[in-house]
C-alpha cells in the first residue's frame, strides 16, 4: 500500500484531503494527515478508514525525517518558507514532493539534486499559481502549434464573495490570507505594454485599473500584479509585445483602497506607540496635520481630495476608521491595525459562499487576421468547507499527486505545470469536476 503524507490541514487542504481519501481504496493508498493541531487533522480525516491524523512539527527534524522516510509522496500545504526543509528531506530519501506555492530561490537551487535523486519537486500547482499556468499554456501552445503569432497575453484572477452573499459596500470579503490582502501590491508592478516596459509604484498602482467582463459573473476591475516579467521565460513568450498579469476586484474597490494607501494605513514598516489605548478615530487622525477647526472626516476629505458624499468616502466610513472603538493592539504597525479592523468587517460568515474568477485574454495573428480570444473561468463555493478557493487550490494538487503515484507524470527536477505532460491530464480531470474554461472569440 502506498503512503501519502500531507503536511498541513488548514482551510485550503479540505477538498484535497477529501479527494485523496475518496480515491484511496481504488488506488491502494493510505493518507496520513499531519498538522501542528492533531484535532484539526482528525477533524478533516473524519471517520475515514483510509487515513490517520497526527500532531506534526515541521521543525522537529527527527519527526520530519521519520514521516517523510515512511511515505511514498509528500504534499506540503505548509507556509511557503517551510517548504525548503521538506524538499531537502524529500531529496535525501528520494520522495516526490507537491506544493501549491511559488517556487522559491532556495527550491530552484535543488533542481539538479532532485533530478539526480530521480524525483519531482512539483510547485505552483494550486489556483494562482497553478490553474492559471495550465489553462494559459494550453491556449498558448495551441496558438503556437498552429503557427500563429501571439502578440498580447493578459491574465486576471480574483478570489471574491459569491454574488448572493455580497452584502457590503466594498463587494469583498476575505477568502484567503487577510495579511496578504492588506499588503497586496506593495513594491513595484512590472509588465510589458506594446513592447514598452512599465514600472508602476505602489503609490499609483490602484489608479491603473482595467475593466474586465467575465461571462455571467459581471464586471470587474483588475490591477497589476507585482511581477509579470518573469512569465516571459516560464511561458516561452520572449517576443511578446504585451504581457500583463493582474488581480480582480469588483468595481469601485481600487479607488477606495487607493485612499487607504494615500492615508498611510497600509504601511507595515514601523510601529505605532501606545496603539493599545487608541481608538480607530484617533489612529486615523495621526496621519493629518493638526487642525482644531476640522473634524477627522473633514481632514480626510480635504487632504485626500475626496468628496464627502462619494462612494469612496462611504466605503471608508463603513469600515469604521472614524469610530470610537478601541484598537486594543499594542506596538503594531498601521497595516496590522487596518487588518484587525478589516477582519471584523470582511470575514466570511458561516453561511457565506465564495467565488473564483479568472480570465486570460489573447491577441494573435491567425492567417493574417488579428484574432482576440478570451478564456474564462467562474467557480462558486458550495459551503464553508468546499469553498471555491479550496476546490481550485486543492483539486489540482490532489490530481497531480495521483498522476505522479500512478507514473503518468514521470518528470524529475524542480517543475511548475507549464508542460503538456503535466497540464493536459490535470485540466482534463478538472473539467470532470466542473472546473472548466469557456473560450470566446471577442
Amino acid at each position: 500500500m502506498r503512503k501519502i503524507l500531507i503536511l498541513g490541514a488548514g482551510r485550503s487542504s479540505f477538498v484535497l484531503i477529501k479527494y485523496l481519501l475518496e480515491h484511496a481504496e481504488q488506488n491502494n493508498w493510505f493518507v496520513r494527515i499531519a498538522d501542528f493541531s492533531e484535532d484539526l487533522a482528525q477533524k478533516v480525516l473524519g471517520s475515514s478508514k483510509h487515513g490517520d491524523a497526527i500532531s506534526f512539527d515541521v521543525n522537529n527534524k527527527i519527526q520530519r525525517e521519520n514521516e517523510i522516510r515512511k511515505s511514498d509522496i509528500v504534499i506540503s500545504m505548509l507556509p511557503p518558507n517551510m517548504h525548503i526543509l521538506v524538499a531537502e528531506d524529500c531529496i535525501a530519501f528520494r520522495k516526490n514532493l507537491v506544493t501549491a506555492s511559488y517556487v522559491s530561490d532556495d527550491i530552484k537551487k535543488l533542481d539538479q539534486k532532485a533530478k539526480k535523486a530521480g524525483i519531482i519537486l512539483l510547485n505552483e500547482i494550486g489556483l494562482d499559481p497553478g490553474i492559471d499556468h495550465m489553462s494559459a499554456m494550453k491556449v498558448i501552445d495551441q496558438i503556437k502549434d498552429a503557427s500563429n503569432e501571439l502578440i498580447s497575453f493578459k491574465s486576471y484572477c480574483g478570489g471574491l464573495i459569491h454574488p448572493e452573499f455580497d452584502n457590503n459596500p466594498w463587494n469583498y470579503k476575505f477568502t484567503w490570507n487577510p495579511r496578504n490582502v492588506v499588503l497586496a501590491g506593495q513594491g513595484v508592478a512590472k509588465y510589458i505594454e506594446n513592447r514598452d516596459y512599465k514600472y508602476i509604484p505602489y503609490s499609483r498602482l490602484f489608479r491603473h485599473v482595467d475593466a474586465v467582463n467575465i461571462l455571467d459573473a459581471g464586471e470587474f476591475e483588475g490591477y497589476a500584479n507585482r511581477d509579470s516579467l518573469a512569465y516571459k521565460k516560464s511561458y516561452g513568450l520572449q517576443d511578446i509585445q504585451t504581457l500583463f498579469r493582474g488581480t480582480l476586484r469588483r468595481k469601485g474597490y481600487c479607488s477606495s483602497w487607493d485612499l487607504l494607501i494615500q492615508l498611510g494605513v497600509t504601511d507595515d514598516s514601523y510601529k505605532i506607540q501606545d496603539s493599545i489605548d487608541m481608538t480607530y478615530r484617533e489612529f486615523t487622525n495621526l496621519f493629518f496635520p493638526f487642525d482644531s477647526k476640522l473634524t477627522v472626516e473633514e481632514k480626510f476629505c480635504k487632504y485626500l481630495a475626496v468628496s464627502y458624499d462619494s462612494d469612496e468616502f462611504s466605503r471608508i466610513k463603513w469600515l469604521g476608521l472614524f469610530s470610537n472603538e478601541r484598537i486594543e493592539l499594542d506596538n503594531v504597525s498601521p497595516a496590522e491595525i487596518l487588518q484587525k479592523l478589516l477582519e471584523s468587517k470582511w470575514s466570511l460568515s458561516p453561511q457565506d459562499k465564495d467565488m473564483i474568477v479568472m480570465q486570460h485574454q489573447f491577441i494573435f495573428h491567425a492567417k493574417g487576421e488579428l484574432t482576440r480570444l478570451n478564456s474564462s473561468l467562474v467557480v462558486y463555493g458550495e459551503d464553508s468547507q468546499r469553498t471555491a478557493m479550496a476546490k481550485t487550490v486543492g483539486l489540482p494538487v490532489a490530481i497531480a499527486t495521483k498522476l505522479i503515484l500512478n507514473k503518468i507524470i514521470c518528470l524529475t527536477g524542480v517543475r511548475i505545470p507549464t508542460e503538456k505532460d503535466i497540464y493536459l491530464p490535470i485540466l482534463e480531470e478538472l473539467e470532470e469536476n466542473k472546473i472548466n474554461f469557456i473560450e470566446e472569440l471577442v
